[in-house]
């Protein structure tokens, strides 16, 4: 695992080929190198340079639940949709054939070396209505002023101020415009009805271990989530970890919409 504090001067080994040679890659950056950097970009860009190419191979059996979440999400011809922390672009892949339907498509992620595989994904397909993005999430709105569906897959546990993240999702929907999350998470310890209990061990460990490669788990993302957005589905799991047996890690999708009339009662 990195940890953000420390540094590495050591050259990962050469990529070899076969996809378990993939996964040693993956798993050299992940246990062995180091995130360095002054700023969440530099730092991002640090942990992914490496391992960029083999990104998506390798976290296709780790982030469960995206193909569920964006086989739910309605598409509706000329929407606008804007993926938050997109990463290479994969997630462009979930919506088949229905990405035609987009008037335009907005892949938003700080690290370069993320974006490179996404414009190459985009230049491989042909889409002309899907564009690359450098960009703060917490910050990016759509040329168009508006969107109508804003995704975010597996990122909003590596944006510091996440806060402000699902702030500005809430901000560049349209009203009635629908955001779709899938992440990891960890369970409150006193959980209104309706959300999952972790017990203790579930809520320390995870945490720990995702938090080595700046990965934050946290038992607010859902509340909050709630608290902006219309609940239209929650699904709360657990999933296989490659490489260690026997293990699950908590994951969550939610499907919320943003309140036709906003509530401007003072709290």
């Amino acid at each position: 695992m990195t940890s953000e504090s420390a540094s590495s001067t050591t050259n990962p080994p050469a990529k070899p080929s076969g996809s378990f040679f993939n996964d040693l890659r993956i798993l050299w950056h992940l246990v062995v190198s180091r995130a360095t950097g002054n700023t969440h970009e530099e730092r991002l860009e640090s942990f992914y340079k490496g391992q960029a190419g083999g990104y998506d191979a390798f976290r296709r059996r780790l982030l469960h639940g995206r193909e569920e979440l964006f086989t739910k999400l309605p598409v509706n011809p000329g929407d606008v949709w804007v993926d938050l922390g997109a990463g290479t672009g994969e997630n462009a892949e979930r919506w088949g054939s229905r990405i035609s339907e987009f008037r335009q498509g907005y892949l938003v992620d700080l690290s370069s070396s993320l974006l490179k595989v996404a414009g190459e994904r985009i230049r491989d397909r042909g889409w002309t209505n899907i564009s690359t993005v450098h960009a703060d999430a917490t910050k990016f709105l759509p040329p168009e002023g508006a969107a109508d569906v804003v995704t975010m897959s597996y990122s909003l546990t590596m944006i510091p101020d996440w806060f402000a993240a699902v702030d500005q999702a809430y901000r560049m929907l349209k009203p009635g415009g629908v955001l779709g999350v899938v992440d990891f998470f960890v369970a409150r310890k006193y959980p209104v009805d309706g959300l999952v209990k972790h017990p203790w061990s579930t809520r320390t460990f995870w945490t720990v271990w995702f938090a080595n490669d700046n990965v934050f788990l946290n038992p607010d993302h859902i509340p909050y989530l709630q608290s902006k957005f219309e609940t239209l589905e929650l699904a709360q799991r657990r999933g296989k970890v490659p490489y260690i047996p026997f293990f699950r890690a908590p994951h969550y999708y939610f499907i919320g919409c943003k309140p036709l009339v906003e509530n401007t009662s003072p709290s």
